[in-house]
C-alpha cells in the first residue's frame, strides 16, 4: 500500500517529519517512536494497520529522522508531548495515539496534562511511570557509546546493535539500518538523531538526582487524570518495565487494558510485530470503528 511523507507542524513550528498509510478518511493513528528510533519503526504496524482501515501516521519525533532539530536543545518529554498535541491538533478527527518508550512518555504528559481530551484513546508500549533504572541505564548507555564517534561502515554499526540486542537474528548492514544513520562529511556514520537529546539525559541524570523521582510524580499524576481508552502492552522480557510497575499503573487508571507479549524484550515492535500488530488492532477495533466513531 502506497503511502505520502510530508512535514507538519510541531511545537513552536518546528517541522516533523511524517509518513501516512490508508485511507485519508479513516480514524488516525497517530503513532509516535522511542529516543533514538524513527518513523520507520512501524513499517510493518502502519501497513496491518492501513489494511485493517485505519489511516497509519508514523512521525519523527523532534531532533530525530528526518524531523527538524531544536535549536535549543529543548527535548525534554514536555517538549515532544507538546508536540504530539500541535500535530493532534491539526487533525479532523482525533487521532488514537500509540506511543513506544519516549513516544509512550510523551502521550502520557500529552493527554493527562497539556491537553485532556485530544486523543480517541492511548496505548503505551513498554513503558510506564516507574521504569527499572538497571533498563534505563542500558538504553542510555547503549545511545551514548558512539554519538560522538559514531561508525566506520553501516557494518560496524550492525555489530553494535547485534551486541546490544543478542537475542535477535543478526541482520545487516541493509536500507532498513541505513535509515538510522547520517554519512557526514568525514566519511564516518552517525545515528540519525540529534546529539543533544541524549547529552540532556545524562546531563540531568548526573546533575540533577531528584530528576527521576520528579519525573516519576509528573508521569504518575499524568496517568491518575486519564479517562481515554488506555492500552499497555509489555514485553515480556523487558528489563525497563516490570510486571510491578505495570500492576502500580494499572491501580491508577482501573478501565486500562493490559497484554503482555511474552516474546518481546523492551523493543517490542521489533520483537514480535505479529503478536503487536494483533494486540494493538484487536484493541482498536473494540474502541473505535476505522470511521472514527468511538464504540
Amino acid at each position: 500500500m502506497q503511502s505520502q511523507t510530508f512535514h507538519i507542524g510541531g511545537d513552536g513550528g518546528i517541522s516533523i517529519a511524517a509518513e501516512a498509510t490508508g485511507n485519508a478518511d479513516a480514524l488516525p493513528v497517530l503513532l509516535a517512536h522511542g529516543g533514538g528510533q524513527t518513523r520507520h519503526a512501524w513499517k510493518r504496524v502502519t501497513a496491518d494497520l492501513a489494511n485493517a482501515g485505519f489511516r497509519a501516521i508514523a512521525i519523527d519525533m523532534r531532533g530525530h529522522g528526518d524531523s527538524e532539530w531544536s535549536a535549543e536543545g529543548a527535548y525534554e518529554t514536555r517538549d515532544f508531548a507538546s508536540d504530539l498535541v500541535a500535530i493532534a491538533s491539526k487533525m479532523d478527527r482525533k487521532p488514537a495515539l500509540v506511543g513506544a518508550s519516549l513516544g509512550g512518555l510523551a502521550g502520557l504528559i500529552a493527554e493527562g496534562h497539556l491537553a485532556p481530551g485530544r486523543f480517541a484513546s492511548l496505548t503505551l508500549v513498554d513503558i510506564a511511570p516507574r521504569m527499572e533504572t538497571g533498563g534505563v541505564m542500558r538504553v542510555v548507555g547503549f545511545m551514548e557509546e558512539h554519538v560522538e564517534t559514531g561508525f566506520s561502515s553501516p557494518d560496524e554499526a550492525a555489530e553494535v546493535i547485534a551486541r546490544y540486542m543478542p537475542h535477535r537474528r543478526k541482520r545487516g548492514a541493509g536500507k532498513g539500518l541505513r535509515r538510522y544513520l547520517r554519512e557526514k562529511e568525514d566519511g564516518r556514520y552517525y545515528w540519525h538523531w540529534d546529539p543533544a537529546f541524549i547529552r540532556n539525559i545524562t546531563l540531568a541524570k548526573r546533575s540533577d538526582p531528584a530528576h527521576q523521582e520528579r519525573q516519576f510524580d509528573a508521569l504518575n499524576d499524568a496517568a491518575s487524570r486519564l479517562s481515554l481508552p488506555l492500552h499497555i502492552i509489555r514485553g515480556g522480557s523487558s528489563d525497563l518495565v516490570s510486571e510491578d510497575a505495570v500492576a502500580q499503573l494499572l491501580e491508577l487508571v482501573p478501565h486500562a487494558e493490559y497484554t503482555d507479549i511474552a516474546e518481546a524484550t523492551h523493543m517490542v515492535v521489533g520483537d514480535a510485530n505479529d503478536a503487536f500488530s494483533a494486540a494493538i488492532l484487536d484493541f482498536l477495533k473494540r474502541n473505535h470503528s476505522p470511521q472514527g466513531a468511538v464504540t
